[in-house]
């Protein structure tokens, strides 16, 4: 439920954090003994704070203004132990029901959830990530249009496992301009151009590109939390972007061909005819229906779980994307819910096409 999300995000951001003196013990036991002497000054309020970590603005000697991102004590031990412990209780609910396995793939979820986390929690995994991405678009300069992307400089002498130094970024994040409505449709349509071209052609994206992890400045948009780089295969990458390009002609048919094309393990014969009737009938409301009328996000995990129940398979890679996609619904619902998402989109896969979307890597 997208309201249900909103109230989490917020109680989220409004996390009282550690006191000062205490994250700046975490600073010096994190950073090392001479991390302290590179700043002039430190912030003792946090500009953003969680149960997991917390972000202060800084000065460095130099003058340079700077963000410190800190991970808390013990967080990642606390984590590992409670996801032992679902996967227990998971284990136990296959045992007494096996087609859980199949048609729901707890335990690979559960795997998803554990590794995005994990490298959530490694800090130098953002850091890594940052550069990934930032190879991407200088790769792709002359063939798409990533201006208007950028990301913040990482001061890797200071950063670490538990403590990231990067530049300063003016400017509110996309939830935050959500919150005052003065983020517009066309501006989150943009921001879909860009991070289409890292799915739909790179391949490797923004694994957790929530209204939060995007700063806008001016024309720009800045990336960061990059820590979840999502990566999938070429069949899911081309195959969703044929999926998508037929699915916003409402062309369920052939959308019916190009899901189970894009499997791991196709039907066909009577099963898939079988697959199709129930695909062109779960998408009966779909056709010109506004976001706030029918969720993306929903109907492709229904078709993903139709198209299980059919006897396809499908890489775990899809799953990132439609968590993507669940972001873009959730925009679209607070700043325009009688939106067509799903044909606003699709201006822009001949874009991508045109800068070699269908093309193997």
């Amino acid at each position: 439920d997208p309201e249900v999300c909103h109230r989490l995000s917020e109680l989220y951001r409004r996390d009282p954090g550690i006191p000062p003196e205490d994250f700046r013990a975490l600073l010096r036991e994190a950073g090392g003994p001479e991390f302290m002497g590179a700043f002039s000054s430190i912030e003792d309020k946090p500009l953003a704070a969680a149960s997991v970590g917390q972000v202060h603005r800084a000065v460095l000697r130099g003058g340079e203004r700077v963000v410190i991102k800190a991970v808390k004590h013990r967080f990642a031990e606390q984590f590992r132990r409670d996801v032992r412990s679902v996967e227990r209780l998971f284990r136990f609910a296959i045992f007494l029901w096996p087609k859980l396995a199949r048609v729901a793939d707890p335990l690979g979820i559960l795997e998803d959830i554990r590794t995005y986390t994990l490298s959530e929690l490694d800090l130098r995994n953002e850091a890594a990530g940052q550069r990934t991405l930032r190879s991407i678009a200088d790769g792709a300069r002359g063939t798409f249009d990533l201006s208007r992307l950028g990301f913040a400089r990482v001061y890797d002498a200071l950063s670490g496992e538990r403590v990231l130094v990067t530049e300063y970024l003016e400017g509110p994040t996309i939830d935050e301009l959500l919150d005052a409505g003065t983020f517009r449709y066309e501006q989150l349509l943009e921001l879909f151009r860009l991070h289409g071209f890292f799915m739909f052609n790179a391949g490797v994206f923004h694994g957790d590109i929530h209204p939060g992890n995007v700063i806008v400045n001016g024309d720009r948009y800045w990336f960061v939390d990059t820590g979840s780089i999502g990566r999938v295969s070429d069949r899911i990458r081309i195959g969703l972007l044929d999926f998508f390009e037929a699915l916003g002609r409402y062309d369920y048919p052939v959308c019916a061909e190009r899901l189970n094309r894009m499997a791991e393990r196709s039907i066909d014969g009577s099963a898939f005819k079988r697959f199709r009737g129930e695909f062109i009938a779960l998408y009966r409301d779909f056709t010109n229906a506004t976001v706030g009328q029918v969720s993306l996000t929903r109907k492709m995990m229904q078709t993903i779980k139709l198209g299980v129940n059919s006897g396809m398979s499908f890489d775990r890679g899809i799953f990132p994307i439609i968590r993507s996609l669940m972001y873009m619904d959730g925009m679209v619902l607070r700043c325009n819910p009688g939106a067509v998402l799903l044909k606003d989109m699709s201006r822009y896969i001949a874009e991508f096409r045109a800068a070699g979307a269908s093309a193997p890597r």
